[in-house]
């Protein structure tokens, strides 16, 4: 992974190109996640035209330089030749979305070998990501084996470059699970930050702790000290609570904490640093939830610390 160069509390930005041909679904799903659309609402947004623009600031000085690029013909092509050096120079992740449905299958993979062509030449270390996109338009019972051979076939036309591959729609929360996916890519200090979280599980005694970006609700650290049955439970958290925090700002309400208890289990979601939310995840009942919740206040100043590029290197000791 490449890491942030540390620059004194500067901005730091980091170029996403969001590719695909026209009607696959990029803006749509960029809107959910970036912009607080629901999915019913997405029906509204028209055809990209050329390169759209959007700088989306993620845990404080972190900026992604997203470019949502037009996947008409013509401008497809003229991606591949006027302004190749311009979209493909300084990449750090490339996202190619892929209609499941589409009835020009080659011409798609053309358009996607083409992007990778440029890509070798002008950002040979970027990360590259296939969305295979709509798949609640396929039959439930055939989505792991289409998925599973579109999977094979993108692999093999990737090489000598690696991608990794996510079944999307903007109906589930299989969108979450590939956008928390991508943006990990991008965080800084990100190795420093799981070992501080799995040091805050391990003190407070958590059987699950997880960090939520506080805008998007993406998942961008988690550690768990007990096996998990559910292994989507992640993204399904992160689409549920970011559909409610929605219906919270209609009512023009904030929300700010949650916390959820049966005979198994506590989870308390609150508010963490300024940028992001955290999970905890109890299963002793001989834990008061005050006694948890002063633990995640107490940890609060040590993580903003931590989120700053050019914060400090020690970690949070067990005591």
């Amino acid at each position: 992974m490449k890491f942030l160069e540390k620059s004194q509390g500067r901005t730091m930005k980091k170029k996403v190109l969001l590719m695909g041909k026209s009607g696959s679904g990029k803006t749509s799903m960029r809107s959910i996640i970036f912009a607080n659309y629901i999915a019913r609402d997405t029906r509204r947004l028209g055809a990209t035209i050329d390169v759209e623009h959007s700088h989306v600031r993620f845990l404080g000085n972190l900026v992604l330089n997203l470019w949502d690029c037009g996947g008409q013909d013509t401008f497809m092509e003229n991606y591949f030749t006027s302004q190749r050096d311009n979209i493909f120079r300084n990449v750090e992740v490339l996202i190619y979305v892929f209609d499941v449905e589409s009835r020009e299958l080659e011409k798609d993979m053309h358009y996607y070998q083409s992007c990778l062509e440029a890509i070798l030449q002008n950002s040979p270390d970027a990360k590259i990501f296939c969305l295979v996109h709509k798949m609640d338009l396929v039959q439930e019972d055939q989505r792991d084996l289409i998925f599973k051979e579109r999977e094979e076939d993108l692999r093999r036309l990737s090489r000598p470059l690696e991608c990794a591959c996510f079944r999307t729609s903007i109906w589930d929360e299989t969108l979450y699970k590939a956008w928390s996916s991508i943006v990990y890519q991008l965080i800084p200090n990100v190795q420093q930050l799981e070992m501080n979280l799995r040091n805050f599980a391990q003190i407070i005694e958590a059987d699950e702790v997880l960090l939520f970006e506080r805008a998007t609700f993406l998942v961008i650290s988690h550690y768990q000290c007990k096996e998990q049955r559910d292994v989507h439970r992640f993204e399904k958290i992160s689409n549920i609570i970011k559909q409610f925090k929605l219906s919270c700002s209609k009512l023009a309400a904030s929300f700010q904490s949650m916390e959820v208890r049966n005979s198994n289990f506590a989870a308390f979601i609150d508010i963490f640093t300024s940028n992001t939310y955290v999970m905890v995840v109890m299963s002793d009942p001989s834990i008061p939830s005050a006694a948890t919740l002063i633990n995640i206040r107490n940890a609060r100043k040590h993580f903003e610390k931590l989120e700053r590029v050019d914060g400090p290197k020690h970690s949070l000791l067990m005591r």
